[in-house]
């Protein structure tokens, strides 16, 4: 499980202060909030990640249909926010989520199902059933 720091002080949070790309997006990398695997990477731009702190049910950018993507929309397989942290160069966020079923298109656990050792790459994570 995640250790949450708290801090004596806090400053207001302004989306708007952070580095996005030439497009307006940030990278995302959610990670499970109580095993900490890294599950998936998307993007978000500012707008998504308002409504990501509104709702608390995590919200891309999806670059191919230029449209909101809500996690787990279609699929139902949710991640809802846990935590949103920002990078020490405010160009990159972790989100920690709660995640239901998998967080890969392909079925499995995470995006992250494939390992280059030894000069080849190797499937590490079988879809779930």
């Amino acid at each position: 499980m995640q250790k949450v720091f708290v801090m004596s002080s806090s400053v207001a949070f302004d989306a708007s202060s952070l580095k996005f790309n030439e497009a307006g997006l940030i990278p995302a990398i959610a990670q499970d909030e109580n095993t900490g695997e890294v599950l998936m990477m998307a993007w978000m731009n500012q707008s998504a990640i308002e409504k990501t702190l509104e709702t608390r049910r995590v919200t891309f950018w999806s670059r191919s249909r230029q449209s909101f993507w809500i996690k787990g929309e279609s699929s139902g397989h949710v991640q809802e926010l846990v935590d949103l942290r920002v990078d020490c160069d405010r160009d990159c966020l972790l989100v920690l989520v709660r995640q239901t079923g998998p967080a890969c298109h392909t079925n499995r656990r995470s995006c992250f199902y494939t390992a280059v050792r030894d000069g080849d790459e190797v499937e590490i994570m079988h879809p779930m059933t």
